[in-house]
């Protein structure tokens, strides 16, 4: 699954180091990133039919749910907005250092190698071709370096935009070499 537990996981670790090297509030980090994708896969928002913007407004709401009896208003506010800017459709701009890192961290995840194995997973997944996907190359993945709010997250992309880069461009080679 492309926005499975792995994912939750790698994101988690991005936004933590990024965290760290931003002096950004580790705590908010670290929940809002276990959470991001919580309504893809509390089964409250299907992530292959519902829009970025519904995964990333509906997972604020449901982390809400989730972190009431634990924590106080303010702290749930703040992961609340990290969770619902994270997404990079979704309407909604990261206006604090935590969500900025969290949305860097999504991004990051989605380029390099990994990238490209979730966007094939993706395409498994939904029935996308081949041809569609590199359309996704072109509309998504390819623009995400610019996408980017942190000095760490651009130092990281820098060579995952390069993988990226060449695997579409071989990619797009071998489809029109016979």
């Amino acid at each position: 699954m492309p926005h499975g537990d792995d994912h939750v996981e790698r994101v988690k670790r991005l936004a933590e180091f990024i965290a760290l090297k931003e002096g950004a509030d580790l705590e908010i980090v670290r929940v809002a990133a276990e959470l991001h994708d919580v309504a893809r896969q509390s089964g409250e928002s299907d992530g292959l039919e519902k829009s970025a913007r519904n995964h990333a407004l509906e997972g604020a709401e449901i982390a809400e749910r989730i972190l009431i009896e634990n924590h106080n208003k303010e702290f749930i506010e703040k992961v609340k907005h990290c969770i619902a800017s994270h997404s990079f459709s979704s309407g909604v701009l990261p206006e604090t250092l935590e969500a900025k890192i969290l949305s860097d961290a999504d991004k990051l995840d989605a380029m390099g190698a990994v990238g490209v194995a979730r966007a094939f997973m993706f395409a498994g997944e939904t029935g996308r071709s081949i041809e569609d996907s590199l359309k996704h190359f072109e509309d998504k993945l390819l623009r995400l370096k610019d996408l980017l709010n942190t000095d760490t997250a651009r130092e990281i992309s820098e060579r995952r935009h390069q993988i990226l880069e060449i695997f579409y461009k071989r990619l797009k080679d071998e489809l029109s070499e016979f």
